[in-house]
């Protein structure tokens, strides 16, 4: 379980392609302070810590979370958002966020307002997920709140920091990033059309 508050954009240090699945090294200040089979957020995704060595740990991405999120994406010298898990006496500063990346998006507008930016994104509506004005969304394992929500869109107001300090300052138009739509908004709308069909 994860907060969707970013602890660091860590770099991605190295890429190994194993068959299916892809090994992910990164370098990060607290790399050191991880336990093998402990689980991660990268750019939202939860994975496991399955390697660790002088300020570098390697996680593994299966097929299918390579084919559902932008991780197959990544090259060597991208930052990716990372978190660790939350503890239980922890402040829930952002919103619940479990780590299973529901669909990805496409980053269609960037624009600078007076030292902020607005991020325009879309995504397929046919997978059923949808935002509400002001409901909370996970981009990139980040925690934000929905601006300007449509059926198969949205917009998110970054301040600075956040701009600074998670990957967001590489994004451009084009950019894939993973979405983890509102828990208690995919329970809603799955009973919905529960319901509706009887």
């Amino acid at each position: 379980m994860f907060s969707g508050i970013v602890e660091e954009a860590a770099k991605v240090v190295r890429l190994e392609k194993e068959k299916d699945n892809l090994h992910i090294t990164v370098s990060c200040s607290f790399a050191d302070k991880l336990k093998i089979d402990q689980s991660v957020a990268h750019n939202g995704v939860c994975l496991t810590v399955v390697d660790i060595k002088e300020g570098e740990y390697t996680v593994t991405a299966i097929k299918e979370t390579l084919q559902k999120t932008n991780l197959g994406l990544l090259e060597v010298g991208d930052k990716i958002n990372l978190e660790r898990s939350m503890r239980l006496e922890a402040l829930l500063d952002g919103h619940i966020v479990q780590g299973h990346v529901d669909q990805t998006a496409v980053c269609t507008s960037i624009e600078e307002v007076n030292g902020s930016w607005y991020f325009t994104f879309k995504y397929d509506p046919s997978l059923g997920n949808i935002t509400v004005e002001k409901g909370s969304i996970s981009v990139n394992g980040v925690s934000l709140t929905v601006v300007n929500s449509k059926m198969d869109a949205f917009s998110v107001a970054i301040i600075p920091y956040t701009y600074e300090h998670t990957n967001f300052h590489q994004f451009k138009v084009g950019t894939v990033v993973n979405l983890e739509f509102d828990i208690l908004g995919k329970y809603v709308t799955k009973l919905m059309k529960q319901y509706a069909g009887k």
